[in-house]
């Protein structure tokens, strides 16, 4: 791409996700990065990039009329989205997108709609012989609750960022009602991990990179630590294995039991928000997801650093 124009990518709902852009603005060929949020003025990654653009909610008609046009408008190449509720909108709207012009970082909607139902999530690893808690949903905890045995943890089978999460002794702290469906699980104890992957344009499994989650905050890590273990890249070869129209980057979550082993509580079909991490140990998915979209191929690879540490910390953008 040397002497070329950079190549034009949108970061969707960008928000807070400026080590995102980060990771964007080293790839090679290089890029243009626009960021599009519900208010880009107010978006830290939004102020990081080269352009910002207003769009409606993910959720509401408008949205991908809104991204068609910033496609085409600004040539964008590759559109990479960042949280779970927009991805069924990306998922359908995908060929239409490559109309215009652009990628869609996403899987097939197949694969989104397990991944956003966290009870259908279970049910598929099970199926494909990946290690999962036993899992039920509200009315057959309630119809047996010495199912699980107690404590049990509870949380929404379309939730996200840690909301509505609980952990309830026995069935007389269970609500009479709850807001939302519910999935519960054993409370499983042990050290956490979020195992990255990256899936090429061929459906391979190229690159695997465990870290563990040394502390988060809200949902997220904060200081983890690359570790490479076979057996959790075991694991990602059966999520391959459970979901053949996964592509690109996704990342699921283990906790390793010490009475049971490694277990899968969920998974993420986007980038995670510890990926900076995996891309700081040389797990460089923006770099060859850029590459498949600029050359048609990359040489994504699973050569990367164990033991790197990432320690978060604030920062602010400041504007004006």
């Amino acid at each position: 791409m040397t002497g070329e124009s950079p190549l034009p990518v949108l970061i969707s709902s960008a928000g807070r996700r400026a080590a995102l852009v980060g990771a964007f603005r080293g790839a090679r060929p290089e890029v243009e990065l626009h960021a599009c949020d519900l208010v880009p003025g107010l978006s830290s990654a939004g102020a990081l990039a080269d352009a910002a653009h207003a769009v409606p909610r993910c959720t509401e008609p408008g949205f991908i009329d809104a991204i068609e046009d910033i496609v085409r408008r600004h040539g964008i190449r590759l559109i990479v989205p960042t949280i779970d509720t927009e991805l069924p909108a990306y998922a359908a709207a995908a060929g239409r997108l490559a109309a215009a012009g652009a990628r869609v970082h996403v899987s097939a909607p197949e694969v989104v709609a397990i991944a956003r139902d966290k009870l259908r999530t279970m049910t598929v690893l099970a199926q494909a012989g990946a290690p999962v808690p036993d899992t039920v949903d509200e009315a057959t905890l309630r119809a047996d609750p010495g199912r699980l045995g107690w404590p049990v943890f509870g949380k929404p089978v379309g939730g996200s960022a840690s909301r509505g999460l609980g952990v309830y002794a026995d069935a007389a702290s269970l609500p009479p009602a709850f807001a939302e469906p519910m999935m519960f699980q054993p409370v499983l104890s042990g050290r956490e991990f979020t195992v990255n992957m990256f899936i090429d344009q061929q459906g391979r499994l190229c690159c695997v990179v465990p870290h563990e989650r040394l502390q988060v905050r809200a949902g997220e890590v904060e200081k983890g630590r690359t570790t490479r273990r076979e057996d959790l890249a075991r694991l990602a070869g059966l999520v391959h294995r459970a979901l053949p129209g996964a592509q690109g980057v996704l990342c699921f979550q283990v906790i390793d039991d010490p009475a049971l082993g490694p277990r899968i509580i969920e998974i993420n079909a986007r980038f995670g928000g510890g990926y900076p991490l995996a891309h700081a140990a040389g797990g460089r998915f923006a770099d060859w997801l850029v590459d498949e979209v600029a050359a048609g191929s990359c040489a994504a690879h699973d050569d990367w650093r164990d033991g790197v540490v990432m320690l978060r910390y604030d920062d602010a953008v400041f504007l004006g």
